[in-house]
């Protein structure tokens, strides 16, 4: 059951950035089953690419005082993306690397505000 609300969470979180960010727009099917589906593969990666990233990324994120951290996000952003167009021909396509950040700032607002209102 956690499963499917983070997965939600990550969904509604990722319709908002497309929203504001003008450089991340769905593809390929209806908008929000492009969500989904990027919603889907961004709660892979950060549940399987994330922690290795973050651990390799340690001496630029204490050198940068965690703001390295927003890098390796857009980064998993711009991975989930890539993934869903990739393999389900459906998802978010993300411009350029500027989208791509501010889009992960927003997602990371988004997840924690909606993560806070969802907790158990």
């Amino acid at each position: 059951m956690r499963f499917l609300l983070n997965w939600l969470v990550n969904s509604i979180a990722i319709a908002v950035a497309a929203a504001i960010v003008p450089g991340i727009a769905p593809f390929g099917a209806d908008p929000w089953v492009a969500y989904a589906i990027a919603g889907l593969f961004l709660g892979i990666v950060n549940g399987t690419i994330k922690p290795i990233l973050s651990l390799l990324s340690i001496p630029l994120t204490i050198v940068t005082l965690g703001i390295f951290q927003l890098v390796v996000n857009s980064f998993m952003l711009s991975i989930a993306g890539w993934l869903s167009l990739n393999l389900f021909g459906a998802g978010i396509a993300i411009m350029g690397f500027g989208s791509a950040f501010v889009g992960a700032i927003i997602v990371s607002i988004m997840c924690s505000l909606l993560g806070f209102i969802t907790s158990d």
